[in-house]
């Protein structure tokens, strides 16, 4: 089996318990595969640094029901212990919109009549699919005997799902932890855990969530402390059982990796990581080995060029506002991503990565500092946060996909290009609403993918074949020269 982490809304603490959980169970020696729910990248970065095994993410939007309930499966089976960390509160998800748009978003198991109409995509819908026990996290910092009807009202809202236990974060002193054993005791409903309150393990946080791992030099300190804490909060008896691996079946769903069974386009990808770049779903790494290219990882930070002998750069997220005067000082390898984009190398550049090929970033305070130059546009920084899934419609043929395709992806981003590009690459719709946001993107010149959203490859192969024949063709052509 295992269990999917819950909370009653954001900020309860999801991310501190499933934390906690992972230190505890790895300072024991066990393998423990972890599962975020939704788009996040942050998250898992601090899953895989916990546990040393890639964190996946389940999304729905982004992929399809098979498709998650395969990754869960393919990761799963491989470990002794699996948790998945879920997304906002137990409920929340996407809008009935959604099922008019032409995703297939209807599933395996649920008819349009089954599903409350605002739940697709929420960790209740996951733990539905997977058929996985809830352990609920409540934030008692503000509650006594009002902990009783929230427990309530989460448990008997669906009865399809089931509510293994509660764990009760920031928990002030005895008395209080008292008031709100007494107000549950009725409920009947096993408390796996409490949490303190916490003042000396903290993880700092900035305007897209919490600082990147790479970033924070003392967070062994804090893994130490929360698994310390974790040896002694929760209820390990009841809990080891549920996160077990052992009896938890897919049935038919296929569990080989995906791309192998196609054939193999052997080309190198310079793949961007570094404190600037590093959103990337593992599914996407994964595929484009399974479908035979060697990943180069280096950084424009601190490498001066691009990697020897490679045909097609793959330009993540991040945080380049914030390494800004670094990646502007770092002139050599700007110029070498500039000649080599100029030379037909396919490239692919989500959110961060289109902000390093502009021509400048413009940062909170108003300072310029150059990039790349390949898009005839800055990107600036501002106060407003960009968030939400996106359907985007390609308006013409390009790198990855043809022209009228349906692209499901999702922004994240607090920048917007000063100027858009003549011929954009996508018009983009919310999800879950049939609302046009506009044009979005570049494909100029025709080598170049340059989107803020992030997309999964994980049931759209076409996308990541696409793009490796594309290096084919650039390998083949450069050869002959």
């Amino acid at each position: 089996m295992a269990v999917v982490i819950a909370g009653e809304r954001s900020g309860v603490g999801k991310t501190t318990i499933t934390l906690t959980l992972l230190a505890s169970l790895c300072r024991r020696g066990v393998a423990v595969q972890s599962f975020k729910v939704g788009p996040d990248y942050i998250d898992p970065m601090f899953h895989t640094y916990v546990t040393g095994r890639a964190c996946r993410n389940l999304d729905p939007v982004l992929t399809s029901e098979t498709y998650v309930r395969q990754c869960f499966a393919r990761h799963h089976q491989v470990s002794e212990y699996a948790l998945v960390e879920g997304v906002m509160g137990l409920f929340d998800g996407v809008g009935h919109g959604a099922w008019g748009m032409g995703h297939g978003a209807w599933g395996i198991e649920y008819g349009k009549e089954d599903l409350i109409s605002t739940d697709f995509a929420s960790t209740a819908h996951i733990a539905r699919l997977l058929v996985l026990p809830v352990v609920l996290v409540i934030d008692c910092s503000r509650l006594s005997g009002s902990v009783a009807a929230i427990a309530h009202g989460y448990c008997s809202f669906d009865p399809r799902i089931k509510i293994a236990g509660l764990v009760l974060n920031r928990v002030g002193s005895d008395r209080h932890l008292s008031l709100l054993k007494n107000s549950l005791e009725p409920l009947k409903l096993p408390i796996l855990g409490v949490l303190r309150r916490q003042d000396n393990i903290t993880i700092p946080d900035r305007h897209l969530g919490l600082i990147p791992t790479a970033e924070l030099p003392e967070l062994d300190t804090v893994i130490h402390r929360l698994a310390d804490l974790g040896d002694t909060c929760f209820d390990w008896q009841t809990l080891l059982p549920l996160l077990g691996t052992g009896d938890w079946e897919l049935g038919n769903s296929v569990t080989r990796k995906i791309g192998t069974d196609l054939t193999p386009m052997p080309v190198k990808i310079a793949v961007a990581r570094d404190r600037a770049f590093n959103f990337y779903y593992q599914d996407n790494l994964d595929i484009l080995e399974n479908l035979g290219a060697e990943l180069v990882f280096w950084s424009p930070l601190t490498d001066k060029e691009l990697p020897p002998g490679v045909q097609g750069m793959y330009f993540g997220g991040g945080f380049p506002e914030v390494f800004a005067q670094q990646l502007a000082a770092n002139n050599n390898a700007r110029e070498s991503v500039k000649q080599a984009i100029l030379d037909g190398m396919p490239t692919i550049a989500e959110c961060g990565g289109l902000m390093y090929l502009c021509e400048q970033i413009i940062d909170f305070e108003g300072q310029s500092w150059s990039m790349v130059g390949i898009l005839p546009t800055s990107a600036a920084m501002d106060k407003k946060l960009t968030l939400g899934y996106r359907r985007a419609v390609a308006l013409q043929d390009n790198l990855l996909v043809k022209a009228g395709s349906n692209l499901y992806g999702h922004e994240f981003h607090r920048s917007h290009v000063i100027s858009n590009c003549e011929q954009p690459l996508f018009t983009t719709y919310r999800f879950d609403v049939e609302e046009n946001l506009g044009f979005e993107g570049w494909c100029s010149p025709k080598n170049l993918h340059a989107s803020y959203i992030h997309l999964h490859w994980g049931n759209s192969l076409e996308i990541p074949q696409n793009f490796l024949q594309e290096c084919l063709n650039f390998k083949y052509l450069n050869s002959k020269c």
